[in-house]
Parts: structure tokens; C-alpha cells; sequence
């Protein structure tokens, strides 16, 4: 299955395995459109976390209603889940994303782009909207936010997790990760990404990201463009910082002390994270 297929299937009807619908048990047809009840709004806010960063979230649908939080990969924002988000609201689920620190609409930090803190701003907005029962949906970098965030968090908050395309347990190879990618491959990452970042975010989107540089696949460019604007939209110190962050950080102790329940999915043809590095570790 081609990266594009899968991220498009997995994102709404598989994903929706892992949680459990107030409408599952009617056929698809049956399925209506969730109605409006005193406590729905759509949000969009901001809130700010201990170091003074500013960081953007969309909350939207039922406070009563269990939470789904998304989480994107690198280097785009909240937006890349919008399709998702819409399915879910229509479900009955309250739907939550954030765009993290240094991309879409948070604020830029002079440090703290890297895992850590990343997490830390996933616990802090899920203390600041009390978040409790939640299914953690998590992409590429955010797979591995959300792997982090499950292993120590507090009880209650989390009741499931899903990895998508995720990084964990280690991209980069080591003595222990023998499969994995060279540094040489990351630094050229970064040597093309700091040389022009438009043009390279440009070409990652019309190529590896969505399998449109595979043979007989007809490139889409509202996506290719919406992926393209994402990035643009975030700092460039901060996403040049995180190809760090996503490549470095090895999550194998988090994967062992998680407790919940957790659906991992990942394409067989995925081009940024290779699946034998990854979800068949």
C-alpha cells in the first residue's frame, strides 16, 4: 500500500477502530450527523505553557463527549488533521489538535525544540482543557509525542493510543539500531531543507510524503500545496531543530512502560519512515 492510500485510510475508517463510536453500532447509511447539544462549540485558542511559549489548539465539539487529540508530523500543523477532526466531530467525539511549538500558529522559542518539551506542551494543554479518557492519535513525529506522553502520564488522562507512520522506537542508526538511517542521511536532510526551505518542503510534499513519485500515482496538488503551506506557515529554526528531534530521540524505554491499549499502523511503502525501522521493531 502506497504512503498516500494508507494515510488516507488509516486517518478516518481505521483509526475509528480504536475508539469506540456512539454511532458504531449502525450501518453507515444509518449514521447521521451528530446534533448540537448546549455544551458544543467550535474553538480555536490559544493558551501559554510555563516557559512562556504560545501555543495554538482547536477544540472542537461536546465538552462532554470523550476526547480524541491529534497530533501532526513534522512540519506541518493542527491542519493537516482537519479531514479527521470533521469525521469525528460528526461522530459525536470531541476533537482536539495543536500546532506544536515553532509551526503553524505557536509561538517561536529560542529553545526547547526537541521531544521533551514537546510533551511537556501535550501535558500542559491536556491539564489546561482537563482532558480525561482520551484517545491519543498521533503521525510520524507526533506518533512519537504520543508515545512519550502515555508512558508517564497522569491516570485518567489517556484511555488509548494510535501510531500512525510513527518514528518510534529510533530512526537514526546505532549499535543497538543497526537498521537504521545514517546521520549522513539527516544532515543532507538538513543541508537541503536550510539551502532553500521552500523549494525543499515543495519537492518533499510532490515526492516521498505522499508516494507521488511512485510510478502510475497522479500527484494531487491541493494536497501537495496544503502540505507545502503548513510548513511555511511554522519557523524554520524550529523545524530545522526538530529533524533532530524526530530522528535522535529513542523511545524504545516509553514503548515498554506504556500501559494502555495502542493500534500501531504504518504503510508498507512509507519513504520517511521505513516501516522495518519502525512499527515491526
Amino acid at each position: 500500500m502506497k504512503r498516500r492510500e494508507f494515510l488516507k485510510v488509516s486517518g478516518v475508517g481505521s483509526a475509528a477502530a480504536a475508539v469506540t463510536s456512539p454511532a458504531v453500532a449502525q450501518s453507515s447509511s444509518e449514521v447521521k450527523r451528530a446534533e448540537p447539544s448546549k455544551t458544543t462549540r467550535l474553538a480555536k485558542s490559544f493558551f501559554t505553557t510555563e516557559d512562556q511559549t504560545t501555543i495554538f489548539y482547536k477544540d472542537w465539539g461536546p465538552l462532554d463527549a470523550q476526547p480524541i487529540c491529534f497530533r501532526h508530523g513534522w512540519p506541518t500543523s493542527s491542519d493537516d488533521w482537519d479531514n479527521q477532526m470533521l469525521f469525528f466531530l460528526n461522530q459525536g467525539f470531541r476533537c482536539i489538535a495543536h500546532d506544536r511549538r515553532g509551526h503553524g500558529r505557536s509561538g517561536e522559542t529560542q529553545y526547547g525544540n526537541d521531544m521533551d518539551s514537546y510533551v511537556a506542551d501535550v501535558i500542559a494543554l491536556a491539564a489546561h482543557l482537563d482532558l480525561r479518557n482520551a484517545v491519543h492519535i498521533g503521525h510520524s513525529t507526533g506518533g512519537g509525542e504520543v508515545a512519550r506522553y502515555a508512558a508517564p502520564t497522569e491516570k485518567g488522562r489517556i484511555a488509548k493510543a494510535v501510531l500512525i507512520g510513527a518514528v518510534p522506537p529510533i530512526m537514526l542508526k546505532t549499535d543497538k539500531n543497526p537498521g537504521g538511517l545514517p546521520m549522513e542521511a539527516f544532515d543532507d536532510f538538513r543541508e537541503q531543507f536550510a539551502a532553500n526551505r521552500a523549494q525543499f518542503l515543495h519537492e518533499f510534499a510532490s515526492g516521498p510524503v505522499y508516494g507521488f513519485n511512485r510510478p502510475g500515482v497522479a500527484p494531487i496538488q491541493g494536497t501537495i500545496d496544503n502540505w507545502w503551506r503548513q510548513g511555511m506557515m511554522g519557523s524554520a529554526k524550529a523545524q530545522y531543530e526538530g529533524i533532530k528531534a524526530f530522528s535522535e530521540t529513542d523511545f524504545t524505554e516509553d514503548l515498554k512502560a506504556i500501559t494502555v491499549p495502542v493500534l500501531i499502523m504504518h504503510s508498507d511503502d512509507d519513504q520517511v519512515v521505513p516501516v522495518a525501522d519502525s512499527a515491526l521493531l
